[in-house]
């Protein structure tokens, strides 16, 4: 990810927040896939996938970014009228450039909200996504009561997270990757430090189940975690109640 302005030169842009990523924005697509190695476009494929679009589909991706969770919404719904909401507008401008780009300016809008504060009425949409900023909310219970109280009765949430393999044959080359490989070639091709917070982050985060348990919290129901590509990345999936209102 690159760094227009360094964190440190910036007390203001703490680490997680809108601010450290709008200076991250330029370079932000181009670093994700190569340490991704070009796994997570197929990473948020299996998201659209989990969400059991019905037509005219309406959805709310948090923590949109530079919206590739949303276009790829758009585009494997044709008629699905995507948000994105982001914390970051320098990246929500490098969103929109790509939205315009590939012709989706119709069906997907992008828009400046916080995830843990939504300004969308209740019961609006059929399903509530976010990819890779889960982790970066400081208040994750409240975020995911949002998207609870958002959601229409029966409508899917999908959330896509890093996570570091705790056990399995290649655990320990997961964890090498995620603590040496990531943050050295994101503060090679970014010149930022910012990579180095996303390798904490990833070892701070709870363990799978551990998640799905705050998301049926929340008041979900139907949840599972599902373990990508060796645990590299989970993703997590459950239901607003056809009945309850909302979670406590």
């Amino acid at each position: 990810m690159s760094a227009e302005h360094d964190v440190e030169a910036a007390p203001e842009a703490r680490l997680g927040s809108g601010a450290m990523f709008d200076a991250i924005a330029p370079k932000y697509d181009r670093v994700n896939r190569i340490v991704s190695l070009g796994l997570d476009q197929g990473w948020r494929r299996k998201t659209v996938a989990s969400l059991q679009l019905g037509p005219g589909a309406r959805v709310l991706d948090l923590a949109t970014g530079t919206a590739d969770l949303a276009i790829a919404i758009a585009e494997l719904q044709p008629d699905a009228v995507v948000i994105g909401s982001d914390p970051s507008p320098k990246m929500l401008d490098v969103g929109r450039t790509k939205v315009s780009g590939r012709g989706l300016t119709a069906r997907l809008s992008l828009e400046e909200a916080d995830a843990m504060s939504l300004p969308y009425e209740d019961e609006t949409f059929d399903a509530v996504t976010m990819a890779f900023g889960i982790r970066n909310v400081p208040d994750r219970p409240r975020a995911l009561r949002e998207a609870l109280r958002v959601l229409k009765p029966g409508g899917r949430l999908g959330i896509l997270e890093l996570s570091e393999p705790r056990r399995g044959p290649l655990a320990s080359l997961a964890r090498f990757h995620v603590h040496s490989v990531v943050p050295t070639i994101g503060a090679w091709l970014s010149g930022a430090r910012e990579y180095r917070y996303l390798e904490r982050s990833i070892a701070a985060f709870p363990p799978a189940e551990e998640f799905a348990d705050l998301v049926r919290g929340a008041g979900f129901e139907d949840v599972e975690a599902t373990a990508l590509t060796f645990g590299v990345v989970h993703l997590y999936t459950g239901r607003r109640p056809l009945r309850a209102a909302r979670g406590s």
